[in-house]
């Protein structure tokens, strides 16, 4: 595991994740990134959600996780860069290095953690300053930062830009059985597509039986989709998130095991 580890920094990952809401998306990109980090990477996750939740799977309790005021949504941090003294005007062009060492979290897993909030599509003609600055963080973080970046991201790319998505290695498209997050995970495979994504995979997850995964794997044949690896359900993750607990932290968990697994594959995967 160090060996592959040592072979692959060469690589700075970067990572995104996408799914149809309550398909697991954040419990994987949780585990990737402390999976990551446990391979000697030094890992940044974003939690580029609507509804952030990243921060409790990443070993903070709900109060610390309560108290994360969103870079989206911190008035002092977006009038700060970019003010310009005069009503509806803006600067375009700011710094955000500093954001990353000032405002990202300290997890108990090892993991240093940003919680963007809300952010518009590129394409949705918002050209306020909270987008312009959040938007000119993830390109940094994705493109000119080292560390390995996870993203735990809204169902789909366009947030994000075609200049950063270009720069992820790889988008993981986590689906369940269920028709409507097949749908969902072939419609965000086409959106990564365009634009430019290279690596596409869609990841099973909370599968109980072999049925579950013939439907995953007859869907992805028919509709181009290529499958990384299947995520097993895992009653642990339930009850530990019903009591507001991670379930990273329990390493016996079948469902933990499984992404460890899958962050071996996505490393062996990444040219």
């Amino acid at each position: 595991m160090e060996e592959l580890a040592n072979r692959v920094k060469v690589v700075f990952m970067k990572v995104a994740v996408s799914g149809k809401g309550g398909v697991g998306k954040t419990f994987v990109a949780g585990g990737l990134a402390v999976a990551l980090a446990k391979r000697g990477f030094k890992t940044i996750a974003i939690d580029a959600d609507p509804s952030p939740n990243l921060a409790l799977t990443l070993g903070l309790l709900p109060d610390e996780a309560s108290r994360i005021v969103p870079i989206s949504e911190n008035k002092q941090l977006i009038e700060a860069k970019t003010s310009t003294g005069y009503a509806g005007v803006y600067r375009l062009t700011f710094t955000v290095d500093d954001i990353v060492r000032d405002y990202a979290v300290a997890t108990p897993l090892g993991v240093n953690l940003i919680v963007m909030g809300t952010v518009r599509a590129v394409g949705a003609g918002c050209t306020c300053p909270a987008n312009a600055v959040v938007r000119s963080l993830l390109r940094h973080l994705v493109v000119e930062r080292g560390e390995a970046v996870v993203l735990d991201m809204e169902a789909g790319v366009e947030h994000m830009g075609r200049g950063t998505a270009q720069h992820v290695n790889v988008m993981l498209v986590v689906a369940d059985a269920n028709m409507k997050a097949l749908e969902t995970a072939k419609r965000i495979h086409e959106l990564g597509v365009k634009a430019g994504m290279k690596q596409i995979f869609v990841v099973g997850n909370k599968i109980v039986n072999d049925l579950q995964k013939t439907v995953i794997e007859r869907f992805a044949s028919e509709n181009g989709l290529a499958v990384l690896d299947y995520l097993p359900f895992d009653y642990k993750v339930v009850e530990a998130e019903m009591r507001g607990e991670t379930p990273l932290k329990y390493e016996d968990s079948a469902a933990v095991k499984a992404v460890e697994r899958l962050c071996d594959k996505l490393l062996q995967a990444t040219p």
